[in-house]
């Protein structure tokens, strides 16, 4: 996974937290001390592989009393489906929207937010298991992108498309989008440039316009730049948690010390839902 910050060394990655307020800087009087709490750490997408890390009262938000803290701490994955879906594609009950990585963390719940918004939802994951379990959240339709003619299997044109992977479907994607389809771009799994050949270019804008939308998606400008709104989808997000709505999956939870391990799992595509890192818990 490729990341859009330089990272010089010594670098601590993680860029979301949860945990207790410590102690507030100076002027600042909320949320108070002992509050559970939400929040992105590190300009940088850093700082967050650690017991104690600096935030932005900002970007700060409490956490509900009976909201579990493992779940909180993956509540980034949840903010990004629920802003990609609703403020930027604006998706509407009917349309149909591809989502990339159901299995993943941003996946499994833009899966469930996208069928409570009364989407159809075809979704592309890599093993069977990911596969079924999108099916089981309200998928209609699960396939497999390694597969040889795996766009046949999409059927119709796509509204939307919630892109991550890479240039293996870029390029693809593009293509099943219906007139005034959006895709949001939220990652680069391969970490290889994305490209956009130039018939593809001629077709997309002049021959002729479509109305498509391509959108680059920074879940971290949301918060920095618009926090109202990044802050009114994590209160949506959290209420259709605790209303059993959205369920959401924490595949893995290790200790700090097996960082390098958390990554190994990410890179081989075996993880499930989010990974959540536990400063406190000994090896």
């Amino acid at each position: 996974m490729t990341t859009p910050f330089p990272t010089p060394f010594p670098y601590i990655p993680g860029g979301e937290v949860a945990g207790t307020v410590e102690a507030l800087g100076a002027g600042v009087r909320a949320p108070e001390v002992g509050t559970r709490v939400f929040t992105l750490v590190g300009g940088d997408g850093s700082t967050g592989y650690a017991q104690y890390a600096l935030a932005e009262a900002a970007q700060t938000v409490p956490i509900p009393g009976d909201l579990d803290i493992d779940v909180a701490a993956g509540l980034i994955a949840g903010s990004t489906a629920m802003l990609a879906l609703v403020d930027v594609m604006d998706l509407q009950p009917g349309q149909r929207v591809l989502i990339e990585a159901a299995g993943g963390g941003v996946g499994a719940y833009a899966v469930q937010i996208a069928t409570h918004l009364g989407a159809e939802v075809v979704a592309l994951a890599s093993t069977p298991d990911k596969r079924a379990a999108a099916l089981a959240a309200g998928a209609t339709r699960s396939i497999d992108p390694t597969a040889p003619g795996w766009a046949e299997e999409v059927g119709a044109p796509v509204d939307a498309v919630l892109h991550s992977a890479g240039p293996s479907t870029f390029a693809t994607e593009l293509g099943l989008l219906a007139p005034f389809g959006t895709m949001v771009v939220i990652g680069n799994a391969e970490g290889l440039p994305l490209r956009i050949e130039e018939g593809t270019v001629t077709d997309l804008l002049y021959a002729p316009a479509l109305n498509k939308r391509l959108v680059a998606f920074n879940v971290g400008l949301f918060f920095g730049l618009r926090p109202d709104r990044a802050q009114a989808a994590l209160g949506r997000l959290i209420g259709l948690v605790l209303e059993g709505v959205v369920t959401p999956r924490v595949g893995h939870v290790l200790p700090l010390s097996e960082a390098a391990q958390a990554h190994r799992l990410l890179e081989s595509r075996r993880s499930h839902g989010r990974i959540v890192l536990k400063p406190w818990t000994a090896t």
